[in-house]
């Protein structure tokens, strides 16, 4: 049974984090776009067939920092998104508790 103060609390997660999930999807989109640019600046730093400059560039301790601050970001989106949807969740129940105890109360009166 969810409770009332339950329902104001995940509401209230929601209201107060809702900033902090943009703001880690935005990093997530952001890094995933600045890889591109990365592989493509670091190949412009070496010779050679496309597959060499290609193997460099990920090869790169810069390209490596970038993957792990990307896998960082995402980790935390979806820690974000997982504990909203946990939160709309206890609401939608809570709701569908508040239905079920009208139609309880009209089949008793």
């Amino acid at each position: 049974m969810v409770k009332e103060d339950d329902v104001e609390k995940a509401a209230d997660f929601i209201r107060d984090h809702g900033r902090a999930y943009g703001k880690a999807k935005a990093e997530r989109l952001y890094l995933d776009e600045y890889r591109k640019s990365k592989k493509s600046e670091l190949m412009q730093k070496t010779t050679g067939t496309d597959k060499t400059r290609e193997s460099f560039a990920y090869a790169h301790p810069d390209y490596l920092d970038l993957l792990e601050a990307r896998k960082l970001a995402t980790e935390e989106e979806e820690r974000l998104r997982w504990m909203m949807v946990a939160a709309q969740a206890k609401i939608e129940i809570w709701r569908t508790q508040q239905a079920n105890n009208r139609t309880i109360d009209r089949t008793h009166s």
